[in-house]
């Protein structure tokens, strides 16, 4: 009977791998494409539908739920736009307590939105809606369809798109989100009109980008409808990034064989995981940070810890106050990754790409960037 139980297990297994090698070569070996022009007039449309209609300085709230909200969707905004200074930025909370980011940090929020609502009762200009780990929050949602009520934009950035479409608010409009989580869009809200190859897509009093990474040309672009394009354009500069626009290659951005296999190798090797440190440090910027956290925890090989002296928190250059796992002084030295203090903030993502690619190989530096929806430049 055993030799039975022990045979039939081995066919189960083999069963199961010859299964999981067909999917594996059923998807396609790669991804390439162009990013096509967009018109002008497309783009003047989106600035347009983002012009505020509200205060004369606009109050944007960035929400996110206390478990688990994406790293750059809810930092990046937030430190731009503090740092352009056009615009009152508050970052939320559904509960009281920091916000566990993911795949790291963790972040003091400026309060709650049940306190934001007795605080400011009209609702806000903008509410920016992050990623999170469920589209279910019922105090999200709710919060989130009360602000649409008062006459606030939304903003859904990355699969943050999920979490308006789980609110109601995509129903019969145009919009895109994260590739990797756009037939679920779709399953939720089925009415919506998927729009490819754009970064940014307003519909009415909606918007919605597509990856991670869309975060900072979707915050340059709410600066222009706030304030101009030339004050854009400084802050666009000011962080180092020498143009940007709302082109973008969909096509480009697909789960694929390499990425799969990769992802696949990288789990499994359980030896060759390892733990890395940031350093926090006051004064800080914050979008480095959040690119460089972001980038090195989505390698399946190594996750971020933050370290600090004795500090409780530490505040950044444009007051996010971010909570470290460890406060320590001892760590040990070849497993610190840097931010990048002596460069521009939009060149940490490159610069993180590269020592990713020296330490993990190239395939795992194309993992990363898929994920984030980053289109990498060879």
């Amino acid at each position: 009977m055993s030799r039975t139980i022990l045979l039939w297990g081995v066919v189960l297994v083999v069963l199961a791998t010859a299964g999981f090698g067909g999917w594996i070569f059923s998807l396609p070996p790669a991804t390439a494409a162009k990013a096509p022009p967009v018109p002008q007039a497309e783009t003047d449309a989106v600035t347009a539908a983002l012009r505020p209609s509200g205060r004369e300085r606009p109050l944007i709230a960035v929400i996110g739920i206390n478990d688990a909200t994406e790293t750059t969707d809810y930092v990046m905004p937030a430190g731009i736009l503090r740092r352009a200074n056009v615009a009152d930025v508050v970052m939320l909370a559904t509960g009281p307590g920091p916000v566990q980011l993911y795949p790291a940090l963790e972040v003091e929020p400026d309060m709650t939105v049940a306190e934001f609502d007795a605080a400011h009762s009209e609702g806000a200009d903008y509410v920016i809606v992050p990623a999170m780990s469920r589209d279910d929050d019922p105090a999200a949602l709710a919060w989130i369809r009360s602000q649409a009520e008062k006459g606030s934009r939304i903003i859904g950035v990355c699969a943050g798109a999920k979490v308006v479409a789980a609110a109601g608010l995509l129903d019969g409009k145009r919009a895109t989100t994260h590739w990797y989580y756009l037939r679920e869009l779709l399953k939720r809200s089925p009415t919506t009109q998927y729009v490819a190859n754009r970064r940014v897509v307003a519909d009415g009093n909606v918007a919605t980008t597509t990856g991670i990474s869309a975060s900072m040309p979707f915050t340059l672009t709410l600066i222009e409808a706030i304030a101009g394009r030339p004050k854009a354009d400084a802050v666009a500069r000011d962080l180092g990034l020498g143009q940007w626009n709302l082109r973008h290659a969909s096509d480009a951005f697909a789960l694929t064989r390499p990425f799969a296999t990769t992802v696949l190798t990288n789990r499994i090797a359980l030896w060759n995981h390892e733990e890395l440190g940031i350093r926090l440090r006051s004064g800080m910027d914050e979008v480095s940070l959040a690119l460089v956290a972001d980038a090195w925890s989505r390698t399946y090989r190594s996750m971020v810890t933050t370290l600090a002296d004795t500090a409780p928190s530490v505040l950044t250059a444009n007051g996010i106050r971010i909570v470290p796992d460890r406060v320590t002084k001892d760590w040990p030295e070849g497993r610190y990754v840097t931010t990048f203090p002596d460069q521009r903030p939009a060149t940490a993502l490159d610069r993180s790409l590269e020592a990713i690619a020296a330490r993990y190989g190239e395939p795992t530096t194309d993992v990363v960037a898929m994920q984030l929806e980053y289109p990498r430049a060879r």
